[in-house]
């Protein structure tokens, strides 16, 4: 009897070493990151679409980079062109990632995620001293609205019935909207402040916001939970601390 109850700690004890052991990451543990040219989210210098490491700059960089730091998980990070084959490379590689991206209901089993990094809405631009004000999106159909081609919100309000003036660069309808050519520029917030800033324009404001979202870093599904964990645990402390409206302010 004795002996049974002894054999049973034992085994007892060695499961729970080899839960830790598992628990633990590597010393020589990285992982690889990749992102695309999404601005102001993820940026390379002079908008090409390869680099690497300092040539990387933007809201969601910076929030990675000093997330990765305060978890002490060491990596590399690449911005590649085109999305859907870094996104593929984080779906099938162990120890990838991708970000920014949204966390759809189609993704969410095909990931292990670590956010919000931040949102992802979509808004009506006027200018500041506009008097148009909407309550949904069918008020504004009757209005001249820049939007950018092939872009997914242009896309939207096509098929809602609603045709946007089209841009073939989304940084051109801040001038157009500042010149009186469009009432309202359909476009990502924060992207479209950002993009406004650029061009020497300041003085716009939200009249609308018709969908909300947020944006994540997409880790792949065979990573261990324990780099996860202290991912998300560094970020939620990034928040508390004000770190993350830091990066915001920089950049907007």
């Amino acid at each position: 009897m004795v002996k049974r109850v002894w054999q049973a700690a034992l085994a007892g004890l060695v499961m729970s070493v080899a839960a830790g052991a598992r628990a633990e990451v590597p010393a020589d543990y990285s992982m690889v990151l990749l992102t695309e040219n999404f601005p102001p989210y993820n940026m390379a210098a002079g908008g090409k679409n390869f680099a690497q490491e300092e040539n990387l700059s933007g809201i969601a960089v910076d929030i990675v980079r000093e997330m990765f730091k305060r978890a002490g998980i060491a990596y590399n990070m690449t911005l590649r062109f085109p999305w859907d084959r870094i996104y593929k490379l984080a779906l099938q590689n162990p120890n990838y990632g991708v970000f920014v991206t949204a966390r759809i209901a189609e993704r969410e089993t095909s990931f292990k995620w670590v956010g919000p990094i931040g949102p992802d809405d979509w808004v009506m631009l006027a200018r500041d001293d506009s008097k148009i004000s909407l309550d949904n999106l069918q008020q504004a159909r009757k209005m001249k609205i820049g939007a950018y081609k092939g872009d997914a919100i242009a896309e939207t309000l096509t098929k809602k019935g609603i045709e946007p003036v089209i841009a073939l660069r989304d940084q051109d309808n801040a001038k157009k909207l500042q010149s009186g050519e469009i009432d309202l520029w359909a476009t990502g917030d924060p992207a479209g402040r950002y993009l406004a800033r650029l061009e020497g324009v300041t003085h716009l404001k939200t009249v609308l916001r018709f969908n909300s979202d947020e944006l994540f870093l997409a880790i792949n599904k065979d990573t261990p939970d324990e780099v996860v964990a202290r991912l998300q645990k560094a970020l939620d402390q990034m928040r508390a601390d004000g770190y993350i409206d830091q990066v915001m302010a920089k950049y907007l």
